[in-house]
């Protein structure tokens, strides 16, 4: 690596969702770096009304007026051309949405550094956040990573860990490592302009894919265990979500969990709802979930209590994974 530059070095920051929109606000605070331009993708449209909406990183590179470029694909030429003319000696990039090419990667003369929210080789991919609850694991954190052709492969700069605890969701550890990527980025950069920090390759054993999710992995499957189970709802809150699903008169009736616990006694059928003072208890392959907080179709979210307290008639019922359609 050469040596820092005597101007600030032009910085093209890649990002999409909030965890990026949080590095790139610590971003904005390095003294010897200039922001030159923002990518981020296309607005998307949300709400029943589907309305084009910005991503995080886009609110946050106009509230800064920062340039922005929303290319549909990375590789296009004229968002190539684009790109170089905005002249960057790095680009940072942070949960963007796209695998970038080779000839973005070449494009600065420090490369490109990605701040991904595991530690690699564990959890490469789409989801590392929920894949790191859904895996049981003690602890997680951020690694800074040169950027090469593969998904997430790169040699490593830095790491920081932090803990996952047993009330940790997808959210919690989510806006924990927001943070932590922010930081750790502008304690990497310093050394790595200046070429005193080396790149170290990636570890050949260890290494997991976080797939990509979807609205159906929230269907919980009540042959697992409860401490599975338990995992899978922590991982899935806020997005997609847990769900089960309710005997009702016309078809089954969706039915939310935010909030459960294990328990660690004998259990019977899987899915058989047992009530009782404590609130709602669900069989599973082992063990059993308390549910603690739950929402039907249509209702709002309450404590178990409060909805059995409603629905008397729960006890005995069979959750349910989604029909076949």
């Amino acid at each position: 690596m050469s040596a820092a530059p005597a101007q600030p070095i032009r910085i093209v920051f890649f990002g999409t969702a909030e965890i990026a929109r949080v590095v790139l606000l610590e971003l904005l605070k390095y003294p010897s770096a200039v922001v030159v331009g923002v990518v981020t993708q296309p607005d998307k449209p949300r709400g029943r009304n589907l309305h084009l909406t910005p991503s995080p990183v886009k609110e946050a590179a106009l509230a800064h007026q920062l340039p922005v470029l929303q290319p549909l694909k990375a590789r296009a030429p004229e968002f190539l051309t684009e790109l170089a003319a905005l002249k960057p000696d790095l680009i940072i990039v942070a949960a963007y949405g796209q695998i970038l090419p080779k000839s973005v990667l070449d494009l600065p003369k420090f490369g490109c550094l990605n701040v991904h929210a595991s530690l690699l080789p564990k959890h490469r991919g789409a989801s590392p956040i929920q894949s790191s609850i859904l895996a049981g694991d003690a602890e997680t954190g951020v690694t800074m990573m040169l950027m090469d052709i593969g998904c997430d492969t790169g040699p490593m700069l830095t790491k920081a860990t932090t803990p996952i605890s047993s009330e940790d969701t997808a959210q919690t550890l989510h806006d924990r490592l927001a943070q932590l990527g922010g930081q750790l980025l502008l304690e990497t950069l310093p050394g790595w302009i200046d070429g005193r920090l080396k790149a170290q390759p990636q570890p050949a054993q260890g290494s997991t894919h976080a797939v990509k999710l979807s609205k159906g992995d929230g269907d919980l499957d009540w042959r697992r265990s409860a401490e599975e189970l338990d995992r899978r709802i922590r991982a899935f809150t806020p997005w997609p979500g847990a769900f089960s699903f309710l005997p009702g008169k016309e078809h089954p009736v969706l039915f939310k969990i935010h909030r459960a616990r294990p328990l660690a006694v004998e259990s019977g059928e899987p899915g058989l709802i047992v009530a009782s003072k404590e609130g709602i208890r669900v069989n599973c392959g082992n063990g059993v979930l308390e549910l603690l907080e739950v929402q039907r179709e249509g209702g709002r979210r309450m404590t178990a209590t409060q909805f059995l307290a409603g629905h008397p008639e729960l006890a005995g019922q069979h959750l349910q994974s989604k029909p076949a359609t």
